[in-house]
């Protein structure tokens, strides 16, 4: 298990936060590298939740998420939505989307999505949202990379960029 980790993490990743608001108005939020976007058309997005995870029965029963893909220095921001803390929200500026879930300040970009379903995958749950709203900035975004966090190298502004 241990190598196929380890294979598995010579991909190179951003890191994002998705939150949700509990029935009870609850801000929950937990640390995720498995981002991706599924189609333009309607503007869906996925993400996948160890179902062993303490938030995955609220992310279940929540009608939406916000996904926050982070930004290069945001490691702190990482770390802790990644581990159990009563509330992991304490001291971080956030500020609410038009559907009025959490999103973190700084982030390079947010996602606001409507769950649309969420499927058994081994051992764990990949949510699809349809994206409602979105922002984003200008920035370097956080990457992880073989089990640690890493910046990217200059861009060379005179490189083509894909499809152009």
């Amino acid at each position: 298990m241990r190598t196929l980790r380890d294979a598995l993490g010579r991909y190179a990743t951003g890191v994002a936060v998705v939150t949700t608001c509990a029935p009870g108005g609850e801000r929950i939020g937990v640390t995720v590298n498995s981002f991706a976007s599924v189609s333009l058309d309607p503007a869906l997005v996925l993400w996948c939740l160890s179902k062993r995870a303490p938030s995955t029965p609220v992310f279940l029963r929540a009608e939406g998420f916000a996904v926050n893909v982070l930004a290069c220095g945001q490691e702190h921001l990482s770390q802790r939505f990644a581990r159990p803390a009563p509330d992991k929200f304490a001291g971080v500026e956030t500020r609410l989307t038009p559907s009025g879930l959490p999103a973190l300040a700084g982030a390079l970009a947010f996602f606001a999505c409507r769950t649309v379903t969420a499927y058994e995958g081994g051992d764990h749950r990949i949510f699809i949202g349809e994206v409602e709203h979105f922002q984003w900035q200008e920035g370097e975004p956080l990457v992880f990379h073989a089990g640690r966090y890493r910046e990217l190298g200059a861009m060379d502004p005179t490189m083509d960029r894909i499809g152009a």
